[in-house]
């Protein structure tokens, strides 16, 4: 059982839905009742995964994160077909494995536009439609090398990080005015898919983490961070660390599980 209140949405939208982590999340979100517009850039992945969904569940939307004009078209069909959008999953992303000598100026933008700007456009997006009633939730998917890049991967590392900063950013921006407009990242750790490792995570576990995330809503939450299935609890001082000690009161990390 989730640690507090659960969001209700009827419709979310998650992006890279074609394959690995976003399609997972897609049908788990369908198992559950709600229904999805499905993003991705490659038709035949959007029709496959709208086969496997009951009819009506999944709206595909055939789109570039990276072409706001192609975005702006998608979140309206979506608007069209399924109605007013509750919540947002960022997925999105891009993985060269590029030695930064091997990238070139345009390559290295072309990451940034994808997994930066990707998150930065449907965000605005889906804002336009949560402000006027001050409601929704935005799900940003990070990862580890946005803390601690790893070898030929310079683009998607400053593209990860600089996400998981525009995250603390909106909510500088919004958490007063809008409480309940609620924002996290979620680091759903390494994934046996074709982004990731053969000995990661199974996607279908991980969608769980991130589609239980995603209905929880509190402003108690707005602009933490999680790991896998938990909170991200802040580094405590060592004044802090002895006096939790001392009182027995070490705060517990939220679960995903």
């Amino acid at each position: 059982m989730l640690p507090f209140s659960t969001y209700d949405p009827k419709v979310v939208l998650v992006t890279g839905a074609g394959r690995g982590l976003g399609r997972e999340m897609v049908l788990t979100l369908v198992g559950r009742g709600i229904k999805v517009g499905a993003l991705g850039r490659t038709e035949a992945d959007l029709q496959a995964l709208v086969g496997e969904a009951p009819g009506g569940m999944v709206q595909p939307l055939l789109a570039d994160v990276s072409d706001p004009a192609s975005l702006k078209a998608a979140f309206g069909e979506l608007d069209a077909g399924l109605g007013k959008l509750d919540a947002l999953i960022n997925n999105a992303a891009v993985y060269p494995h590029r030695d930064f000598l091997d990238e070139t100026p345009e390559s290295f933008a072309h990451t940034m536009d994808i997994n930066l700007g990707g998150i930065v456009a449907c965000s605005m997006l889906a804002l336009e439609r949560f402000l006027p009633l001050g409601m929704g939730r935005i799900v940003n998917v990070a990862t580890f090398a946005g803390n601690n890049p790893t070898y030929l991967s310079s683009a998607y590392s400053v593209s990860k990080a600089a996400a998981r900063v525009l995250t603390r950013a909106m909510v500088k921006d919004l958490g007063d005015r809008f409480p309940d407009i609620v924002i996290n990242d979620w680091i759903p750790g390494a994934l046996n898919t074709s982004m990731g490792i053969p000995e990661g995570h199974d996607p279908k576990e991980a969608a769980k983490w991130g589609v239980n995330l995603t209905l929880m809503h509190d402003p108690e939450i707005n602009g933490l961070s999680f790991n896998e299935n938990r909170e991200d609890l802040p580094l405590l001082s060592l004044k802090k660390r002895v006096f939790y000690k001392l009182t027995g009161q070490t705060p517990e990390p939220r679960r995903l599980d």
